[in-house]
């Protein structure tokens, strides 16, 4: 195993939007391009691939933030390895070279989100010495009606 990671651009959409659209079948693919492009733009938002050899079996977003119960820190986001490459160690040593490039970088933590319904993933990260801090809300948002008198 000759892994390693890599940081993506957009010149990896295609790649990038494959893997993506693992964890994330239920959205349109033109959005997840349309989103991931839009995420390439923001200063603080990176694209891991995780490689072994030249085959890429990996993705993670990243995000630098600072938080005030937490410091600074990489916040990970969609998680993925190639179905075909899992229960290989592959997610043990991912999740390590993302780590070494948070310290690297001068982030006090690492945190992320996994979907409630994804248990091995929770075991996997249980496993890797994460905790569980609190519950993750989401609001859609709609614009109001207009109360504009005509």
């Amino acid at each position: 195993m000759k892994v390693s990671i890599k940081k993506l651009t957009e010149d990896h959409l295609d790649a990038i939007i494959a893997l993506t659209k693992i964890l994330n079948s239920a959205l349109d693919t033109s959005i997840l391009l349309e989103r991931q492009k839009q995420m390439f733009q923001l200063d603080h938002y990176h694209c891991f691939g995780f490689y072994d050899g030249e085959k890429l079996v990996g993705l993670s977003s990243g995000w630098v933030t600072i938080r005030l119960y937490s410091g600074k820190q990489l916040e990970l986001d969609n998680v993925i390895i190639h179905p075909s490459e899992r229960s290989k160690g592959y997610g043990k040593v991912f999740l390590r070279l993302l780590e070494d490039w948070a310290m690297e970088h001068g982030c006090q933590t690492v945190e992320l989100n996994t979907y409630v319904g994804n248990s091995r993933s929770h075991k996997f990260y249980f496993n890797e010495g994460y905790t569980i801090l609190g519950f993750h809300f989401q609001k859609h948002l709609t614009p109001a009606p207009s109360t504009r008198s005509v």
